[in-house]
């Protein structure tokens, strides 16, 4: 039996690692299909509006649902968090021609942790290269049936879904070798190969819902 001492850790651990939330039964967007509302404005932490047609570029679109304090994000104790990244994920999309925003779509949080001054502090103070912008009421997370934070979602030039999931597999402690799923992904349209790993499993913490 388990101890009662020990259940609300057991319960935050499996909130925490799990990609999907009970609940939550959005179907994340399959691969191919066209990235749904292009032309929904959200605002970024500069002030601005902007669409995810706004910020595609020539060559396609990252979209990285995001947040302020996700230990995936931001990094903990013992996993350093995916957030380190994004400016080198900016940078190789920026080579590439293809656009990126980060999204925060959790509503819960809103007057909180994730609030838009909480936003734009954290930007500033990680120096993000990207727009970082709300996804009010979650309605684009449901769209995309975005499920953790982070969850990527990569379209081409034509806004079609070519990867969704995690950005690489250094979550997984009993992995026997890496795997850069996104990076890969990226090099693989640059030398216009076919997909190698079109999906993987998203990780990280539930996007942060609000019930209805």
């Amino acid at each position: 039996m388990i101890n009662k001492l020990f259940l609300p850790v057991i319960i935050g651990f499996a909130f925490l690692t799990l990609s999907n939330t009970p609940g939550e039964d959005h179907k994340i967007l399959k691969i191919g299909k066209k990235a749904p509302l292009p032309d929904r404005k959200m605002k970024d932490v500069s002030g601005k509006e902007m669409s995810l047609h706004d910020l595609k570029k020539e060559e396609g679109l990252l979209v990285v649902f995001s947040c302020n304090t996700c230990p995936f994000v931001v990094g903990g104790s013992d996993f350093p968090g995916w957030e380190k990244e994004y400016n080198n994920i900016y940078e190789k999309c920026k080579e590439l021609n293809i656009g990126m925003v980060l999204i925060n779509s959790n509503e819960a949080k809103r007057n909180g942790d994730d609030s838009m001054d909480k936003m734009i502090a954290h930007a500033k103070k990680q120096n993000y290269k990207m727009p970082y912008v709300v996804d009010k009421d979650h309605v684009l997370a449901d769209a995309f049936g975005a499920k953790t934070t982070p969850h990527v979602f990569l379209f081409d030039g034509n806004m079609q879904l070519v990867y969704t999931g995690s950005i690489d597999n250094s979550w997984d402690k009993k992995r026997t070798s890496d795997a850069s799923y996104l990076e890969n992904t990226l090099f693989e349209i640059k030398g216009g190969k076919k997909i190698s790993t079109a999906t993987s499993s998203p990780r990280g913490c539930s996007i942060k819902r609000i019930k209805k």
